[in-house]
């Protein structure tokens, strides 16, 4: 494991404890040694860089830092990071990803080259994945927006005679998916024809998520999800409003369609099954134009295969 690889290690301890701040790790290296390390998590204030430095002490001047976020340069919670990194007396920062938050999105870096310090930006794609949702949230002002479905071979979202497209391993991982994000939605086709109830069960889940449903009501007697009708647009910037970075969307193909026409999706998470289904609606309408999927990779889902892809830069 290289320095860098520790420093993405490190900023997972974070996860689920960041609250609205992004994952961070940070490695201090002199002379080929190990001097500090550190992430960030919410309750604990100081941030990955600080922590590291403070550790590193003395054998922090001269020495390379490897952090996975770029630097902060405002003043927050606590005073910026690029200074105490300045101050500090490192030689070389290694930079995982920029901010893209505007009120850093380059001065963090602009501030430790000012300051005579060599860095080095990767831009890493581990690094953007690993806060895509931070960065869609506070890059552009929505959730990020995970389209998930489960479908037969040649593209259809049931299979005649048979309750599940998917099969367990891939329903397991589905519930996986409801307990991380903010909140799951569907449409209202899919919750007059189903009664979704959208929980995280029979899995680890620190809470649940906000459970939305998008459309016309009225909602059916007892149903416990929070109805959207506006706009897809504002409703999304309401949500973003409210703290939901993450937004898991369920829905069939109206409301799938809907999200893809309007740019609003960013990344694919497709289950295909091994079976032809023949019959029954597709998982997408039509779209007004081609949409380019990137970073495709695909996994075993127990009996069927996962295909993960992206419709924009993470």
């Amino acid at each position: 494991m290289t320095h860098y690889e520790r420093a993405l290690d490190l900023a997972e301890r974070g996860r689920g404890r960041t609250r609205d701040h992004p994952l961070v790790g940070a490695v201090v290296v002199n002379a080929g040694k190990v001097v500090g390390e550190g992430w960030y998590e919410y309750d604990g204030v100081r941030h990955a860089e600080v922590i590291a430095l403070e550790q590193a002490g003395e054998a922090a001047r001269g020495a390379t830092l490897y952090v996975t976020l770029e630097p902060c340069s405002h003043h927050g919670r606590t005073p910026p990071c690029a200074d105490a990194v300045v101050d500090a007396g490192v030689a070389r920062v290694v930079v995982g990803a920029r901010d893209p938050n505007p009120v850093v999105d380059g001065r963090g870096l602009e501030r430790l080259s000012a300051a005579g310090i060599e860095v080095e930006l990767l831009d890493d794609l581990a690094a953007r994945r690993q806060n895509e949702a931070w960065r869609v949230w506070k890059g552009l002002g929505r959730p990020f927006v995970t389209y998930k479905a489960a479908l037969t071979l040649d593209g259809r979202v049931t299979v005649p005679g048979r309750r599940w497209v998917s099969g367990e391993e891939s329903r397991r991982r589905v519930h996986e998916l409801r307990a991380v994000s903010d909140a799951v939605a569907v449409g209202m086709g899919t919750v007059r024809a189903d009664a979704p109830r959208l929980g995280a069960r029979e899995v680890d889940a620190v809470r649940q998520p906000r459970r939305l449903a998008f459309g016309r009501g009225p909602l059916p007697a007892g149903s416990e999800l929070e109805l959207r009708s506006g706009p897809l647009e504002e409703e999304l910037r309401e949500l973003a409003a409210d703290g939901v970075q993450s937004l898991l969307l369920e829905g069939g193909p109206t409301l799938a369609t809907a999200f893809l026409s309007g740019g609003l999706v960013d990344k694919l998470l497709l289950f295909f099954a091994p079976v032809l289904g023949g019959d029954g609606p597709h998982a997408f309408g039509d779209l007004p134009v081609p949409l380019e999927l990137l970073h495709l990779r695909s996994e075993p889902s127990g009996e069927d295969i996962l295909l993960e892809a992206y419709l924009r830069e993470p």
